[in-house]
């Protein structure tokens, strides 16, 4: 399974779309968006793009509480399975024990992949570009094992695999 993980698109309305409508056309069949979403027309972008999607809130999403049954929006930190994995969502990382295979974390606009113990801990970076002029976001592929495909500006980056 693909599942295409990005965060921090503040209001950065086109970026969002255009990394949606990437990850989407390159085989994702689940998005994860690690908050700062800040826009109701990202929400509505994600909810769209034809594939299933889950929205944790950022600490800039405040203004998004009026729409939270409108779209699949979490409160931090939410914990899932996908595609046989326990997930652990939040946009701040404040829960970052290993209690789950992946731990998506936004909010420091900065790429990290780790893992520890077993356990993918996961930035996909930002998608706003504003700490930098790139675009940042990831592709999860979970097979027998588990690798991160890290894209700037729509091209592959780097990969990393489960180690």
């Amino acid at each position: 399974m693909k599942i295409g993980v990005l965060s921090d698109t503040h209001f950065k309305i086109e970026e969002a779309q255009k990394t949606i409508d990437f990850l989407v056309q390159n085989g994702a069949e689940f998005l994860i968006h690690a908050g700062d979403v800040c826009k109701v027309e990202t929400l509505e972008a994600l909810k769209n793009c034809g594939v299933r999607y889950v929205v944790v809130y950022g600490n800039n999403d405040a203004g998004l509480v009026s729409y939270h049954n409108d779209y699949n929006l979490v409160k931090e930190p939410y914990y899932f399975k996908l595609a046989g994995l326990k997930f652990k969502l939040m946009h701040i990382p404040y829960y970052m024990s290993g209690d789950a295979d992946v731990v998506v974390f936004g909010h420091t606009h900065k790429f990290a992949c780790e893992f520890t113990n077993g356990t993918l801990f996961l930035n996909p970076g930002e998608v706003c570009a504003r700490e930098k002029p790139i675009v940042e976001f990831v592709m999860l592929h979970v097979e027998d094992e588990f690798y991160v495909e890290y894209f700037q500006n729509y091209k592959l980056k780097e990969q990393f695999k489960k180690c």
